[in-house]
């Protein structure tokens, strides 16, 4: 039993097949039958989710019985300030300045002392991110899962290029028309490509823990297992992705400006019964709360 997916014709292809309530459900279980199948294409600027019948599936809300569910939350974690540049060359997989070092440990302290105790550690495979995951690994004593599909959008090829010149070039290319930006810089990664990166990810990862959301009506998630708490360490774009993603809002190829999360900041998202199934719900965002005022960068 569980979510099954496959590939068809470049749609992600989800079925579910249900028989009785979960064994692990306690109180009442409410089971909701759907009898068509559906298909999800990879999302695009200018059109959003496909659907079309293929069968009959089932989905069951465990709306209304499962209170340990109630409890699961992802806790997203920017990386700490990380070193752009030495001696005045940009570098592209930067480690952690002696700042970064610092706000990454206050990050372990802090989700070391939450009462509610992470279940899991997942990381980007940049370097700032696990130099800022390995502390949290330290103090809450959980391996740290790579998923390389979490790093950064991906820049041109910058290596032995002078910072002075990135800032440039940045500055230069911001008033690219809103379709320039979607096909992003020349030489690196589309935001496009970036998008589905990064979503795809995170569907996979949440679908692998028995939470999926539903077919045919998107606001709304399900949840077969109670996964707890996942702390994700990433980047400002892969996180503002994921957290626009989680609460349907519309992409945009500047995520990362509309909404911006400072060094180890945290954004915690909830899964909270409603609708008679679960809703993600933003508790927090670009929370410092464990950094002091002066050690907080972006």
């Amino acid at each position: 039993m569980g979510l099954q997916m496959r590939n068809e014709g470049g749609f992600r292809v989800f079925r579910k097949n249900v028989e009785k309530p979960l064994k692990s459900c306690s109180g009442p279980v409410e089971t909701v039958v759907r009898q068509d199948a559906f298909l999800t294409s990879r999302l695009s600027p200018n059109r959003g989710r496909r659907k079309a019948a293929l069968g009959s599936f089932r989905v069951v809300s465990t709306h209304g019985g499962l209170a340990s569910l109630r409890l699961m939350d992802i806790v997203f974690i920017r990386h700490g300030q990380p070193q752009w540049a030495i001696d005045g060359i940009s570098q592209s997989d930067p480690f952690l300045t002696t700042l970064g070092e610092e706000q990454a440990k206050f990050a372990a302290d802090r989700l070391a002392s939450d009462p509610k105790q992470a279940t899991e550690l997942i990381a980007s495979p940049a370097v700032r991110a696990q130099e800022t995951a390995a502390p949290i690994s330290d103090e809450t004593d959980l391996a740290v899962l790579t998923i390389d599909d979490l790093t950064e959008v991906k820049m041109p090829d910058w290596d032995g290029v002078t910072e002075e010149s990135v800032i440039e070039i940045f500055k230069t290319t911001k008033d690219r028309t809103p379709e320039e930006w979607w096909e992003g810089l020349p030489g690196g990664e589309s935001f496009r490509e970036f998008h589905n990166r990064v979503t795809d990810a995170l569907d996979g990862l949440l679908e692998a823990r028995g939470v999926f959301r539903d077919p045919l009506d998107p606001r709304l998630w399900h949840m077969t297992t109670d996964p707890g708490r996942l702390v994700i360490v990433a980047h400002g774009g892969t996180n503002s992705v994921c957290l626009t993603h989680l609460l349907g809002i519309p992409p945009a190829p500047w995520e990362w400006e509309r909404l911006v999360l400072f060094h180890a900041s945290f954004a915690r998202v909830k899964m909270i019964p409603l609708a008679g199934a679960y809703v993600p719900s933003l508790r927090t965002f670009n929370d410092q709360d464990h950094i002091p005022l002066e050690l907080r960068s972006r």
